[in-house]
């Protein structure tokens, strides 16, 4: 497995090794050792989500506050993704920077977001299948969001206006400026 840093410090690129064949393909998704090192320490998954959606989906910029953040690793099963993660770490270098990959069933690279971090992603192909893991729990109380469209984030979304799709709820979030950290 290739490991490439990010210029968010924390936030790593995962490239599979792929054994491809007349039969199709086979590589290692998670092998819990070998992240490990790769991240520098223990991160115990304990919630895997899944979400299906269709293109010009915007699914963004979401956190969890406090003692209920979360790390994520994601990949997409179906599709392509635009993939962002923010750094909301407050006294950070990289603070209100963010990283953004093409994630697909093809290339079947994925990106750990460590916590501290807003995450999201847009939908480039038809449709997408996205998988991610996280190192707490969801709850509810502790959401925090930033507006995809922040324009001091300034984040190309690869998609035009027109085709972007985002949640009532998504909608009403607040700028980086005015979001509760």
């Amino acid at each position: 497995m290739k490991i490439t840093k990010t210029n968010l410090d924390g936030c790593l690129v995962l490239e599979p090794t792929v054994f491809n064949d007349d039969r199709g393909y086979f590589f290692e998704s998670f092998n819990v050792n070998r992240f490990d090192d790769a991240v520098g320490h223990k991160i115990n998954f304990v919630q895997d989500n899944q979400s299906f959606s269709s293109k010009g989906v915007v699914r963004a910029l979401h956190y969890q506050l406090g003692e209920y953040a979360q790390a994520k690793l994601v990949r997409v099963l179906n599709g392509v993704v635009l993939d962002v993660a923010v750094d909301l770490r407050e006294g950070s270098k990289t603070f209100g920077k963010h990283f953004s990959i093409e994630l697909s069933a093809e290339n079947k690279k994925q990106l750990f977001i460590p916590r501290g971090f807003a995450h999201g992603f847009s939908v480039l192909s038809d449709t997408a299948e996205f998988f991610y893991k996280c190192d707490n729990y969801y709850n509810k109380q502790a959401e925090g969001g930033i507006i995809y469209s922040d324009s001091t984030l300034n984040i190309d979304w690869k998609l035009h206006k027109e085709q972007i799709k985002v949640s009532e709820k998504d909608l009403e979030l607040p700028t980086l400026k005015n979001a509760k950290l």
